[in-house]
């Protein structure tokens, strides 16, 4: 009760000035808000924006922590491949998790501390609230980028992202492109080899200190855009017992946290299902093209090309980028069939770029990130259409 006390009477302190909002924020994350709905609302509920964020963030703890895992594991098991041959034996282990503290809890704390920094300072001088919508992307962005990431090249990815993904189109709600994905991008193109080299998915402390051999850690995606065998089995590639960025490897543990958020009505189903049936079908493309010999094993392109369609499914960032990303309520597109288009397209649109980019086998950030800029075109002419069609029902009733 001391602490509320104090906070509330900083609070009641600086009312009215353009501190307030970042002691308001500070109250809120803490304790629930004091004021509550009386009467003449359409919808009473439980829930308000710090919940849903909170809900999304429950989902993803687990991911996190596997990620955690991984990080040690694919370390050790690059300098002894005898570790790959039993996974679930040498992957719970306190040596992998220890890595995992020391290298992904810090991507974490950057993330938030910068982020929440930046939403601080725009609160105070716009005036207007602290928004939790980064309370969510906070947690994203440590999941998408390789374990190696230099925090300081992360402080100022988070930085663009939320000023320029977010801020200038007047804070959350209003933005056009996912914000988490907005720093990707950044990080992508103004650092591509932190981003799309073989050697950033596996921590490697003896490399980072200035010494020749380094540990490989390659993706699946990097091995088949090079034509070059990928050793990993099914069930490695499906429980995320293989490289890359943090929180995309295991697809189980992104698919259950599907199923919570498709639960809890917060991730839209019809963008999940869309995004996995645009990929497949591409996929399926693909194989055609490779089964009718279209296309020969000398061509850059063959190596993703003949990859089953299946797998593109649980390989690379797919399911979780339809899981986390394409189902963001506010970039996303609103109507029911719109958002059957929205991830169709997003799936398609990422195996297309994983294929005939083999710079960049990962795809699925950018197709998302190009649909955000269409999702109210979608939305405008599914809206037309049914507007048309109510009209044409109109005159034939009254004719």
């Amino acid at each position: 009760m001391g602490l509320k006390q104090n906070l509330h009477n900083l609070k009641e302190k600086y009312k009215g000035t353009k501190m307030a909002p970042a002691f308001n924020a500070i109250h809120t994350f803490l304790y629930l808000p004091n004021e509550v709905t009386h009467g003449g609302t359409h919808i009473k509920a439980a829930d308000d924006l710090k919940r849903t964020m909170n809900t999304v963030i429950m989902a993803l703890i687990p991911i996190l922590i596997f990620g955690m895992f991984n990080a040690g594991y694919q370390h050790y098991a690059a300098i002894d491949n005898s570790l790959r041959l039993d996974p679930l034996a040498n992957f719970f282990t306190w040596d992998n998790l220890w890595i995992g503290i020391i290298k992904v809890l810090p991507l974490v704390v950057v993330s938030y501390a910068v982020g929440l920094l930046v939403e601080f300072i725009f609160a105070v001088i716009k005036g207007h609230e602290v928004e939790e919508g980064y309370l969510v992307t906070g947690m994203l962005v440590p999941l998408i980028v390789p374990v190696d990431t230099p925090l300081w090249m992360l402080s100022v990815a988070v930085v663009f992202g939320v000023v320029i993904g977010k801020e200038v189109f007047g804070g959350t709600g209003m933005n056009i492109l996912n914000p988490a994905l907005t720093i990707r991008a950044f990080l992508f193109f103004a650092y591509p080899t932190w981003m799309s080299g073989d050697k950033v998915w596996v921590y490697d402390a003896v490399n980072r200190a200035g010494t020749a051999d380094a540990i490989s850690g390659e993706t699946i995606l990097g091995s088949y855009a090079q034509n070059q065998e990928v050793v990993y089995s099914t069930w490695d590639k499906f429980m995320g017992f293989i490289p890359g960025s943090v929180g995309e490897t295991s697809t189980l543990l992104i698919l259950l946290g599907a199923a919570f958020l498709i639960f809890t009505k917060i991730g839209s189903w019809r963008i999940i299902v869309s995004t996995f049936i645009g990929a497949a079908a591409m996929g399926l493309i693909f194989n055609w093209v490779v089964s009718a010999d279209i296309i020969t094993e000398s061509s850059k392109f063959y190596g993703l090309m003949s990859a089953p369609f299946w797998e593109h499914l649980i390989i690379g960032g797919l399911a979780f980028g339809a899981v986390y990303m394409a189902t963001d309520p506010v970039t996303a597109s609103q109507t029911n069939r719109g958002k059957w288009i929205y991830g169709f397209l997003i799936g398609f649109i990422s195996i297309m770029i994983r294929v005939f980019n083999p710079a960049y086998p990962e795809g699925v950030f950018l197709a998302i990130l190009l649909m955000n800029v269409f999702a109210p075109t979608i939305d405008h002419y599914v809206v037309q259409g049914n507007v048309k069609r109510r009209l044409k029902r109109a005159k034939v009733k009254t004719a």
